[in-house]
């Protein structure tokens, strides 16, 4: 049986540089679910330097901070999503499904009769 074609599609936003997209979103999704920049990157298998040095790419470009973060110490530390930080992440997932929907319709238009797991292989 053969596997159907299917399409990926990734989406980035820029400026005059790229400074946000899939890494940079799942960075932002992990501080939002632990609440630490830190836990985050590891969860990534991502350098704590690495994950903050996208993050801060990303607010230069941006021109808005997108996580605050409070400094450890008896309470611990913590990061958090700004308010304009979610606001960037809501609409690039929204724009990003939205996309994907009308790409999915026009993929399956453009490859009319050869997405099917069906096709014989010759």
């Amino acid at each position: 049986m053969q596997v159907p074609l299917d399409f990926v599609m990734t989406l980035r936003i820029k400026r005059k540089e790229v400074f946000f997209g899939p890494g940079v979103v799942t960075v932002m999704e992990l501080i939002d679910k632990t609440g630490s920049l830190s836990s985050a990157a590891k969860e990534m298998g991502m350098s704590y330097n690495k994950a903050w040095r996208i993050l801060q790419q990303a607010e230069r470009e941006w021109g808005r901070p997108l996580i605050e973060s409070n400094v450890g110490g008896a309470s611990g530390g913590g990061s958090r999503l700004t308010a304009d930080g979610r606001s960037l992440l809501e609409a690039y997932k929204e724009f990003r499904e939205l996309g994907r929907q009308d790409l999915q319709k026009r993929f399956e238009e453009s490859f009319r009769g050869l997405i099917s797991d069906s096709d014989p292989i010759e």
